[in-house]
């Protein structure tokens, strides 16, 4: 099946349809005109610090209209993938209070970071609030024999002007390299958020494409479960033939999807 022909396009958020607050050049366009031809239309994100209801409230605020089953984060199944992997746990959560409530409202138990010895999980997400204590405590945990999981394990967190900010995986290796132990993943490149996408867009992997901007976690990711994948690279970058297809812009996807 060409790409002009998939009956379902799936979006990465960061670095792709926005960087920051910005909405890239003809996304909000494509993405309607797709929605327009009955296109399956939907949305999945790294954030760790967000629910799939927050950014289903930043896409309308910036007009762009989106089934809220088709929009997710890591954290719609953050909890249930603690509890698969390691049952009802004591977990330390290093990263947002959305984490920590999603985690809660699994069943798990939220430790404070002062009774980090009582930890059997430790999740990484991205801090803001992250300090040299709280990285002991997490690396402490995970070396005294805890489980290590994250959202995600992007280097980068995209900003406007081109800029960044450091990105969840930045944190979670150096707790990773301190304790001792690699993280377990529930975000991309890592299959399950994939299947719950193609699930909710009622399609085969191969009747669906991913377009995003990171190789790793976009591309491999969707390519991994048999979707087709477009490389959104505005700026350029190594030339790649991992991926089905690589635009520079919203207007050069449009033309290929539109036919």
């Amino acid at each position: 099946m060409s790409l002009a022909q998939a009956r379902g396009v799936v979006f990465d958020l960061d670095g792709c349809v926005w960087t920051g607050a910005e909405l890239a050049p003809g996304a909000a366009e494509l993405i309607a005109e797709l929605s327009r031809r009955a296109r399956g239309v939907a949305f999945l994100t790294n954030n760790s610090r967000a629910t799939a209801q927050d950014i289903h409230a930043r896409l309308a605020a910036l007009g762009i209209e989106a089934d809220p089953e088709r929009v997710l984060t890591p954290l719609e199944i953050f909890g249930e993938f603690i509890r698969e992997r390691h049952g009802r746990s004591r977990v330390l959560v290093i990263g947002a209070d959305e984490m920590s409530a999603v985690v809660r409202a699994a069943g798990h138990e939220v430790l404070p970071v002062e009774r980090y010895r009582e930890a059997t999980v430790v999740a990484v997400g991205n801090d803001f609030d992250l300090s040299y204590a709280r990285l002991t405590a997490a690396a402490r945990a995970v070396a005294a024999g805890a489980g290590l999981v994250t959202p995600n394990v992007d280097p980068r967190l995209p900003i406007e002007g081109g800029d960044f900010l450091p990105g969840c995986g930045a944190i979670v290796e150096a707790v990773a390299i301190a304790g001792g132990r690699r993280p377990e993943i529930a975000g991309k490149p890592e299959p399950p958020l994939f299947r719950v996408v193609l699930a909710r867009l009622g399609l085969a992997p191969a009747q669906a494409v991913m377009v995003g901007d990171s190789l790793e976690a976009d591309i491999r990711g969707a390519r991994r479960v048999g979707m087709q994948t477009v490389l959104y690279a505005p700026a350029g970058g190594p030339a790649s033939d991992e991926p089905d297809l690589t635009v520079r812009s919203f207007v050069e996807l449009g033309r290929v999807l539109l036919g």
